[in-house]
Order: structure tokens, then sequence, then C-alpha cells
């Protein structure tokens, strides 16, 4: 195995009590605490200390309240950090733990099923922090509404709580992928390495780079009013594709083939399963109908399935869940239909693509060393 540069990516631990004037802020402690993991980013840091002033000045009930959930988060970190550090040697009572062996037992493992109670404390801890930041930037989101601060601000602290969603997605899909088989072994153990990262620090620059692409593809995707049956509305997603950004375009003319990428897109946009998809054609067919809306769906189907969603995270991520859950089903009983979702096959598409071009980068300064 290639050697793991831990130190590749770099994170700074933060001291909340930066955020505060000494007159009004959160209990004192004996210093900045070195949690590892990224309790704030420096835009994260920005929103929460203007919010802060402006509690201080004009909302001063909800300054306490505000406070308290700050220092919660700072608090869950430190005990957080307490546990073994996944990046270095450490001596367990079940034996000796390297990031190298953490990374083939994550690769080598066959188990099927909820994996939680196989996976380290701190990276099951650290999913409960992100939950809680996650929880605590909507809520911070709603008092920013509730007090008409500016809208760009408002907007800034909604794009901060959809990229922790994205977090959450990214272990899910961390995991898919480092035990798909078809995948080169070298792409497993890197993004078994990237899982790793996030595990540890709670952040991830892959995905930090990824999610704005996802957010204005689910946009797009909530805007648009396919015909069920037709499948129209795939087109229309495929043509906004092209004006967005350049690594989704490229991902959509380069995977858009493969039959299971294609799969993957269509529930996608219709927010139901392949097999609910697959069925509604067939009856649509039967009875002689071009096409429905989706208000139609459950009527024909016979069950109430829920098509129509907002730009809401929680709402992206459950349609997500459900697509996760099913394409798990399918590969587990080697049943038709995606074995991925599209997350998984756009964030494999992307890290590809940057190992890549890190590939024909560092040729480039071989060869230019060698010519020396």
């Amino acid at each position: 195995m290639a050697d793991i540069n831990i130190n590749e990516t770099e994170f700074t631990s933060v001291d909340i009590n930066e955020f505060f004037d000494s007159k009004s802020s959160p209990k004192e402690d004996n210093g900045p605490v070195d949690t590892g993991i990224v309790v704030f980013t420096e835009q994260q840091r920005t929103l929460i200390k203007t919010i802060h002033s402006f509690l201080l000045d004009s909302n001063s009930e909800q300054l306490e309240p505000f406070n308290k959930r700050i220092n919660d988060l700072k608090e869950l970190a430190s005990a957080i950090a307490a546990f073994p550090s996944l990046l270095e040697r450490t001596n367990l009572t079940g034996g000796m733990r390297t990031p190298t062996s953490l990374i083939d037992s994550l690769i080598n493992s066959n188990r099927e099923g909820d994996t939680t109670l196989q996976l380290p404390s701190k990276a099951t801890l650290g999913k409960g922090f992100l939950v809680a930041k996650l929880h605590t930037f909507s809520s911070l989101e709603k008092i920013a509404n509730s007090v008409k601060l500016d809208p760009k601000l408002v907007s800034q602290i909604h794009d901060e709580t959809i990229s922790m969603m994205f977090l959450l997605l990214a272990e899910d899909v961390y995991l898919n992928l480092i035990r798909d088989s078809s995948l080169s072994l070298d792409s497993r153990r890197q993004l078994a390495l990237s899982l790793l990262l996030l595990w540890e620090h709670r952040a991830d620059q892959n995905i930090s780079d990824i999610s704005p692409v996802l957010q204005s593809v689910w946009k797009a995707r909530t805007r648009l009013a396919p015909a069920f049956g037709t499948m129209m509305g795939t087109s229309e997603l495929i043509m906004i594709s092209f004006q967005m950004d350049d690594t989704w375009a490229d991902f959509i003319k380069t995977k858009l083939g493969d039959k299971g990428v294609n799969q993957a897109m269509e529930e996608f946009l219709f927010g139901i399963s392949s097999e609910q998809i697959l069925k509604l054609k067939n009856i649509l067919r039967e009875k002689g109908i071009a096409a429905i809306g989706r208000n139609e769906v459950s009527t024909f189907l016979g069950t109430d399935v829920k098509t129509n969603v907002g730009e809401d995270y929680r709402d992206f991520y459950q349609q997500y869940s459900l697509r996760r859950d099913n394409a798990r089903a399918r590969k587990r009983l080697d049943l038709p239909g995606p074995h991925k979702t599209l997350e998984d096959y756009f964030i494999s598409f992307v890290m590809e693509k940057n190992r890549e071009k890190q590939a024909n980068d560092n040729a480039v300064k071989t060869l230019a060393a060698n010519e020396e």
C-alpha cells in the first residue's frame, strides 16, 4: 500500500470564546480546546459572530440560549476529542490499531446491514456532533429570518446548513464505494482515507467542492415538472446540466449512457423507486395513457408516494436515504435496478477525475525533474 500522508489535509481547531465579548460570553475554561474537529469554519465563525452581535444589541432574551447552544457544541467536541485519534497508531484494549489497519478493515469488510457497531466510537460520536451542529445552524437561520437580518446573511447560513447535510451524505457514500469491488483497490484506499479524515475532523474538502453542485442539481430537480410515463423531464434536466458546473456537465456526457447511472438519474428526478417507475410505465402503456403529472402517481400505483418535494435539506436527505437503502437491498439480493445512488456515481466520478489529475501532475513533475 502507498504511504498515507495524513498531514496533506490540515484543519485549524477553533477557540469558541473568540466569538464573544467578555461581558457576555459562554462559560470560561482554561483555554482553547484542541479537538481535532473543525468546530466551525472561518465562514461559520463570521456568521455566528454577526448573529451574536445583533442579539447582544437588540434581542437579549435570545442571547442566553444562543450562547448555551454554542457552548454545548464546544463541550461535545471536547468529549469526542478524548477518544483515540483515527489517524495515529493506538494501543486499544482489543489490540493495536493503525490508520492502515483501519483502512484494510473497511475495504475487506463483507458485512451487510447496519454497521454502526463495527465503526470506531469516534466516527459514531462525530456523526452526532455533526447532526447537532446542523440543527444549530438551522435554528440560527430561523433566528436570522425572524429578526429580518440581511437576506444575503440568511442565505449564507442556509448554505452552511446544506453543506453539513452533504457531509452526512458523504459518509454513507464513502462507505458504499469503499465496499464496491468494481472500483480499483487504489481508489477504494483513497476513499477510505477520505473517510478517516472526515471522521477525525468532521470536514471534507472533496465534499465542500461537490456539495454546491449537487445542491444546484437538486434545486433544478424541484423546479422541473416531469411527465411520468414519457419520462419527459430527464431531457430538461440534461439541458440544464450543460448550463451548470463543468464537472457535472462532464459527468452527464460521460456517464449517463451507463444503465446504472441512467436508472439512478430516473430515481433522483422522479422521486420514486426504479421498480415503481417500471410498474408505472407498464400501467400507462396498458391503459394507453401517454403521461401523467406528479399528483397522479399515487393513484396509479395504488400507494401513497411523495414525489413533490421542496428545497428543504431534510427532504433531500430523506429522498437520498430511501434511494440508498433501495440500492443496497438490490445489490444484496442481486435484483435489477440501480445498485448505487446518483450521488455515489457522481462522487466516485469526481474523485477518480481528481486522482487522474494528480497522477498526470506527478508525471509532469517527474518528467521535468528528469530533464533537468
